[in-house]
């Protein structure tokens, strides 16, 4: 094991901004949470008991994926085996755990987050919540890694959310979507039954979305731009 800050350097600061960003953005509260990100056979991780809004580039541990310290002073996480469960099963770059409230709100009651708006489409379509089960078991990571096949999210029940992604600010970015989605989907709930998107519904965003190349900017074409 070494404290040597050349080991996943860059990485490590990226987890600790990642974190202070999330916070701001109120996804987090405390020490509770977890992000990390992976290069190859290593993993770059938050530790455990750190205040994820104020974290340093040196409370991110650097792990392998079978969870030995690599590099860092601190334990990883408790929720360690469930990050290198998401890269084992996978294949991703990137996992954020919150406790976003809007996320754990709708934890508690809901066993799916319906396809309420197309941009749920970027997490797969609709968001499963997985059972309940003590952090940091077995038990939970399973529950977890199952309610995420063929999707980039997963709420858990009382608990809070898990998205991951091929890239960290990616991970970042879903994870802002989930909690976003669950905003309003709560406050639709409170007029009515929120109406969600059919399959074909689903199909057509997709299919609009693959013909425009939906997400990216577009230069205007310079004949356009003269007649402008």
């Amino acid at each position: 094991m070494t404290d040597s800050s050349a080991v996943l350097g860059r990485e490590r600061a990226a987890v600790a901004d990642a974190c202070r960003r999330l916070g701001a953005e109120g996804l987090l509260i405390g020490t509770a949470g977890n992000v990390s990100v992976r290069v190859e056979e290593r993993v770059a991780i938050t530790a455990t008991g750190a205040v994820l809004a104020e974290l340093a580039a040196d409370q991110v541990t650097v792990v392998d994926l079978d969870g030995k310290i690599v590099a860092g002073t601190l334990e990883p996480t408790s929720e360690l085996d469930l990050h290198l469960g998401v890269y084992r099963r996978y294949g991703t770059g990137a996992v954020v755990h919150t406790h976003a409230p809007m996320a754990t709100a709708l934890s508690l009651v809901l066993d799916e987050l319906p396809c309420i708006h197309y941009q749920l489409l970027a997490l797969g379509g609709t968001v499963r919540v997985a059972p309940y089960a003590t952090f940091g078991t077995p038990e939970l990571a399973e529950s977890v890694l199952a309610a995420l096949e063929g999707r980039s999210a997963a709420l858990m029940a009382n608990h809070g959310a898990l998205t991951h992604a091929p890239t960290l600010d990616k991970a970042v970015e879903h994870a802002l979507l989930l909690e976003w989605a669950c905003g309003v989907y709560q406050h639709a709930a409170a007029f009515g039954p929120p109406r969600v998107l059919g399959e074909q519904q689903q199909l057509a965003v997709i299919e609009a979305a693959t013909a425009r190349n939906y997400g990216t900017t577009h230069p205007v074409a310079p004949a356009q731009e003269e007649e402008r």
